[in-house]
């Protein structure tokens, strides 16, 4: 047969039509199309699933037939167990059967896979669902084992293929009570104790290596370890594989292979093989002495006796029994190193190695313990890969690879193929798409993946997904890359990753578009519909309404509202006799009708309910005062409403606010000569009516500052500082003109409307600690303190009219 019949011919007749596989993954009708790509819809109503059920006898020998490596033609019989693995065996059965979940650590070569079979074999009646052979080759996340042991106890209960949800997942694992043979064991951790939890009901026996990482504390595993055969043990584990009794040379050599090798059993396997194939040269030479050596067959020209091998030879004997095999055997070698090591099914090496008989080269070399079982396939056994390379094994990989590739993109798109014996070829399948060219790869990936997909293999189905798309990029295939973004997004949906899947189908839906592909776009709009949908159930179920903080109507002494807070009238008065809070800045904002909005219970009802509240009274935020009564005194002079915790609350934020009072009270004093009454439609007071300044504002009417204009010391206008009192009667130049307006600076060249020099006064220091006001006092006696005066000769004059106690020159409270 020619090499070429693993090469695909577009023309060829023989692939068939599209096979096309409706499958049902959680809630959602899955249609694999290998042409325009997988659909995907919701479960129709009244199409409820039913229940699965469990295997019967005949199904579950079925099962374990199946997870089982395929039988050779003409394969050994294996090597039975040394007594010291019968005791480990005897162990183990004993630890399984009262239902406790066992680890059996040793190195790679120690026996681990053959002292499963034989547990498997004592352990058939234990459990209720019998025993679950898995393989954990390869795998890090528990999601894939959990599918696989489902799939191993359960069967859909119609002909359409059933792929759980997790929840659905969960539940139905929870029931299985199985002894589950796991090997190959390649997670540890967290991972592991979640594959334990899943599954209370189930005894484990987990065969690993110690690079494998350690399980928790909480695994409450038991711990077995498996160690190197002993002297006696090594020989005659050596003489059952030879068929013979050693010499007392080849038990010395078994001796010291023993040492170099720690006793493993693998060893040991290929150092029967290497006495075999000694004793077959041998003999043979005895009989050959007519024919010159060396002519047709590689063995050196000079006849003679072959010794036993050396020491090196036996620790790493792969070079010298790959030289004494068949050359189909050699060449199965060769696509085992192009392939990372898998080896393909025997069925498929006649076609990649160009042998009718090359089926035959995989017992052989079985034998010769170059290979072992895994899962329900063959590999390169450990250390026989680099060994192979290191002589050259591993030249031919590129061709070998793409050979391979091309020949499982006919195979795996051949109509006749099913999905299940594509899912067993899926560890070479993949090998062999790492390995070829970007051609062949998006090739193989195309054919490959509906297969993967319809038999519910998803681990390998999403892996040739990935790979495909990274080939059809390199090679700038933009109709199959748009096909493996889509088929991403849509296997992402079916597990629940949204964000992936929305960014996967946006980028098949941009490169359709591209295209013009309406049927793909079309598919693909579809399928970002579901994710949009899933989106927002998930969010109106996850996320609740925001919340909105409202104080209670009325201030600090208001009680807290039992509901949402209703909005404010035009104003909130502070107090009984004070000014009013615009509604602008004193209500809050309405809540929306999709927000929850909580009341703001004060704690104690003395106390100011928000920020707004405490700084409403001294530091208005209206910048135009309100219009007052005559007799009502300025918002800073007058008495603090509350006691001495308004106060505390004061002095506190003062220290939050000292640069807006430092800007107000700068504007205030470069005011200049301005009339005390404030302009607006309340009535005016006279000169002769009493005022009533507020603490740190001097008779003039300028805060901590000093008025020039009215000075009979200083007629010059010259501002000489000192503080003086307005003489009743006296009017001030200026009179009858509206007030400037606070926070308004005047302009550099602007003059006072009394028509002197502008004053220089003092900077104003703001004060070191919170001035508390004193009331205002209405007697008709002389006021007995003077003002603090820079010129000494000028003494304040005693008037009859009603004063407070006047402010010092230099801006301070006294």
């Amino acid at each position: 047969m020619d090499r070429t019949q693993g090469q695909v011919d577009p023309a060829e007749p023989s692939s068939g039509p599209a096979r096309v596989v409706t499958l049902t993954a959680g809630d959602f009708t899955l249609t694999v199309n290998p042409v325009d790509g997988s659909e995907i819809e919701p479960l129709r109503p009244g199409s409820e699933r039913a229940r699965p059920r469990r295997r019967d006898a005949a199904g579950r020998a079925a099962r374990d037939t199946a997870a089982r490596p395929p039988v050779l033609p003409g394969a050994p019989a294996s090597a039975r167990l040394t007594p010291a693995r019968e005791e480990e065996r005897a162990r183990l059965v004993r630890l399984l059967s009262h239902g406790r979940s066992v680890r059996l650590t040793g190195p790679s070569g120690s026996g681990r896979s053959g002292l499963l079979d034989a547990v498997a074999a004592d352990c058939a009646g234990v459990a209720p669902d019998g025993v679950v052979r898995l393989s954990g080759y390869g795998q890090q996340q528990p999601g894939e084992l959990l599918h696989a042991l489902y799939a191993a106890v359960y069967e859909a209960p119609d002909e359409r293929p059933l792929r759980p949800d997790r929840e659905e997942l969960l539940a139905r694992v929870r029931e299985i009570g199985a002894v589950v043979l796991l090997d190959d064991l390649e997670m540890g951790g967290a991972a592991l104790d979640e594959l334990l939890r899943a599954t209370p009901e189930c005894a484990y026996l987990l065969a690993a290596t110690p690079d494998t990482k350690a399980p928790s504390d909480a695994s409450h595993l038991e711990e077995v370890f498996l160690g190197g055969l002993g002297r006696a043990e090594s020989v005659e584990f050596l003489e059952a594989g030879v068929g013979r009794a050693l010499t007392e040379e080849e038990t010395a050599w078994a001796g010291d292979l023993r040492f170099a090798s720690e006793g493993l059993p693998l060893r040991f396997v290929q150092a029967a093989a290497l006495l075999r194939q000694r004793d077959e040269l041998n003999g043979t030479r005895g009989g050959d002495e007519d024919e010159e050596p060396g002519v047709f067959e590689e063995r050196p020209r000079d006849a003679g006796f072959v010794p036993l091998p050396t020491l090196a030879e036996g620790a790493a004997p792969a070079e010298l029994l790959a030289s004494r095999v068949s050359e189909s055997a050699r060449a199965v070698l060769r696509i085992a190193c192009a392939l990372g090591g898998e080896l393909p099914h025997h069925a498929h090496l006649p076609a990649l190695v160009g042998d009718t008989h090359a089926d035959a080269a995989v017992a052989e070399l079985l034998g010769c313990g170059l290979l072992t079982p895994v899962g329900t396939r063959y590999r390169l056994a450990s250390g026989v890969a680099r060994q192979l390379e290191e002589v050259g094994y591993g030249d031919p990989a590129a061709e070998e690879a793409r050979t391979a590739a091309r020949h499982y993109a006919w195979w795996t798109g051949h109509a006749s193929v099913t999905p299940e014996r594509v899912a067993a070829e899926a560890d070479a399948v993949l090998a062999a798409l790492a390995g070829a060219d970007v051609v062949a790869a998006v090739l193989l990936a195309r054919t490959a993946a509906p297969a993967f997909a319809a038999s519910l293999h998803w681990e390998a189905w999403e892996r040739v997904l990935r790979s495909g798309a990274e080939a059809a990029r390199k090679a700038g295939e933009v109709a199959e890359q748009a096909y493996f973004h889509h088929e991403l997004g849509v296997l992402a949906l079916c597990e629940g990753r949204l964000e992936r899947a929305r960014a996967e189908l946006e980028a098949s839906i941009g490169l359709k578009g591209a295209l013009a592909d309406k049927r793909g776009t079309v598919a693909g709009r579809r399928a970002l519909a579901l994710v949009t949908d899933r989106e927002a159930a998930a969010g109106a179920a996850a996320v609740s309404p925001p919340l909105r903080l409202a104080p209670p109507v009325g201030g600090a002494v208001a009680p807290a509202a039992p509901g949402p807070v209703a909005a404010l009238g035009p104003a909130v008065p502070v107090a009984a006799t004070g000014p009013t809070v615009p509604v602008a800045l004193a209500a809050p904002v309405g809540p929306r009708a999709s927000e929850a909005v909580t009341a703001v219970v004060p704690a104690r009802r003395d106390a100011p309910a928000n920020l707004a509240e405490v700084f409403a009274e001294p530091f208005p935020m209206s910048l135009k005062p309100s219009p007052a009564p005559a007799l009502a005194p300025p918002v800073a002079a007058r008495p603090v409403a509350g006691s001495r915790k308004r106060s505390v609350l004061l002095a506190a934020a003062g220290a939050l606010t000292v640069a807006a009072l430092g800007t107000v009270v700068a504007l205030a004093v470069g005011s200049g000569d301005e009339e005390t009454t404030p302009a607006g439609p309340g009535p005016k007071v006279s000169s002769t009516t009493p005022d009533v300044p507020a603490a740190g504002t001097d008779t003039a009417g300028e805060p901590g500052g000093n008025d020039s204009a009215g000075d009979p010391a200083d007629p010059a206008g010259s501002g000489s500082g000192a503080a003086t009192e307005a003489e009743p009667g006296a009017t001030t130049p200026g009179e009858g003109v509206d007030a400037p307006t606070p926070g308004v600076s005047r302009g550099a060249g602007a003059k006072p409307s009394g028509g002197g020099t502008p004053s220089r006064k003092p900077p104003v220091v703001p004060p070191k600690t919170s001035p508390v006001a004193s009331p205002p006092t209405t007697s008709t006696s002389p006021s007995s303190s003077p003002s603090a005066s820079v010129t000494p000769t000028a003494t304040p004059t005693p008037t009859t009219s009603v004063s407070a106690p006047t402010a010092t020159g230099t801006g301070t409270g006294t």
